[in-house]
């Protein structure tokens, strides 16, 4: 062969040679990664930890706890409890705040612009009364805190919580989270927050009092609305942007059709129709519960629980909570199971928290709505509930998976003759043991208090409100599409 010919041969030989190398090299290189991603599992471990939030143990410096958004096995390696710890505490530092320090508001989850509504809308309902031209109470010490009433207001007492969260969120020498923080400018804030205390004004003043024409309650949503209409922060977005609580099913009834474009916060979507209220744009908030948390350290294990199944409250209910009927003279006569009437008159409370810790299953069951607060008091009892409401609404069930805490039954499957029982008696103790572990670590997210902590009920609804945010920008961006086209600057 001729030394022309000899020369192209060994050039494409070099060539082949070359590319099949490379090719060699990238293929080893993906796969170090994931089966099923480009990007190493470290490194999408990374992206999610800063686009969301850590959280740190109230008043515990730079200890990390398990995050709320992944599984008990994925979150010992975003904690850090691998190898490389201290990269996990310097991002799980990144929303926390040290007493004696401001939040940046450049760096917080959430800006909200809260109204100043006059105190009849909000701590006036509990008797507050300030000096002339006073809006707001001093919430600077814990002492100072104008209490919320007890017994069964105490269930729907969010709008409280967020309030005072808010207040506190310019003082520096109070140490809360910095995921939210007030703004004075309501053009600033991510979210407007209304501080009407609607759950409130509805058990205490739904009713007409001496010769009241109309009651305190529908005169203050009257005015409520008539006030939003004439807000240019409404009149801007048309209330898409802002934030109401309405956590008992029957506040704000006679509002609520003319704020229906606002957010609300909601105990479920139960007596609202779907166009008003819905979980793609409104937020879940659980109960405050009314037992005492346990301590982990002293919550009886399997072996101390002798009773297999609680419920007590009541019995006889309308609409879907005709299902406790049922149950109930499906179970009341099984010698392991605790199925009676209570209130929570005299020591009802404090009766139910017993009967709950040393309880392996809590029934959670339909009542005149969907939901209820006995969820959150098996939550704080270690009691692993057993949810039986095909209409229900979990709170943050976006990051929480329920499923490693909870069961939940079908309600046609749960009245059939033995199936409750077979299924409760068929968990072996250390499957209910894995349950009843991650009920310690997730009752934190289901305590309200103030001041707020890292991961609490009052930071979880807010980081809630901060996913909604997204949405109600795109809706508004969409809807804005034609409107330059419409009015040109040109």
């Amino acid at each position: 062969m001729s030394e022309k010919g000899i020369l192209p041969s060994r050039f494409l030989f070099c060539l082949i040679t070359i590319s099949m190398f490379l090719l060699i090299i990238s293929s080893s290189f993906l796969l170090q990664f994931s089966s099923t991603s480009f990007i190493p599992r470290s490194v999408f471990k990374l992206i999610l930890l800063n686009s969301t939030s850590v959280f740190l143990k109230a008043n515990v410096e730079n200890e990390p706890m398990k995050l709320p958004f992944m599984s008990s096995k994925d979150s010992q390696t975003a904690t850090g409890t691998s190898s490389n710890s201290n990269s996990g505490n310097r991002m799980a530092g990144s929303f926390g705040r040290q007493k004696g320090k401001k939040c940046d508001p450049g760096q917080v989850l959430l800006r909200v612009y809260m109204y100043d509504l006059p105190p009849e809308f909000h701590f006036g309902l509990l008797g507050w009364k300030g000096k002339p031209n006073q809006t707001w109470p001093d919430v600077s010490k814990q002492s100072r805190i104008w209490p919320y009433p007890g017994g069964l207001n105490l269930q729907h007492s969010i709008e409280y919580w967020l309030t005072l969260d808010l207040l506190s969120s310019n003082i520096a020498n109070i140490g809360r989270p910095c995921t939210t923080i007030r703004v004075m400018n309501s053009s600033l804030a991510d979210v407007i927050f209304v501080p009407f205390f609607s759950s409130l004004s509805y058990n205490r003043y739904s009713k007409l009092r001496g010769k009241e024409n109309i009651s305190v309650n529908k005169m203050l949503q009257r005015k409520l609305v008539q006030f939003l209409m004439n807000q240019d922060e409404w009149k801007r977005l048309g209330g898409k942007d802002h934030l109401i609580v309405a956590h008992h099913p029957n506040s704000m009834l006679d509002a609520r059709r003319k704020l229906g474009s606002a957010m609300f916060v909601l105990a479920d979507f139960g007596r609202y129709p779907v166009e008003i209220a819905n979980v793609e744009k409104d937020i879940i908030a659980p109960y405050m519960h009314l037992v005492r948390t346990i301590p982990g350290g002293e919550s009886p294990p399997f072996d101390q629980r002798p009773t297999l199944a609680y419920f007590q409250g009541a019995i006889y209910r309308k609409d879907g909570g005709v299902i406790r009927q049922e149950l109930y003279y499906l179970l009341k006569d099984e010698k392991d199971v605790h199925f009676t009437f209570g209130s929570i008159q005299g020591d009802g409370v404090k009766n139910a928290g017993q009967g709950m810790a040393s309880s392996k299953f809590c029934l959670n069951i339909a009542g005149d709505t969907p939901s209820s607060n006995r969820l959150f008091d098996a939550i704080a009892s270690h009691c692993v509930p057993v949810i039986i409401s095909d209409e229900i609404e979990l709170p943050f069930e976006d990051v929480l998976d329920y499923s490693e805490f909870c069961i939940t039954v079908h309600s046609t499957d749960a009245i059939k003759k033995g199936f409750l029982l077979n299924l409760l008696r068929g968990i072996k103790q250390e499957q209910w043991t894995k349950m009843w572990e991650r009920l310690k670590e997730v009752v934190q997210h289901f305590e309200y208090q103030y001041p707020s902590q890292p991961g609490d009920a009052v930071d979880m609804i807010w980081e809630a409100v901060s996913r909604k945010v997204p949405s109600v920008r795109f809706k508004i961006h969409k809807s804005n599409r034609y409107i330059k086209s419409h009015h040109p600057m040109f």
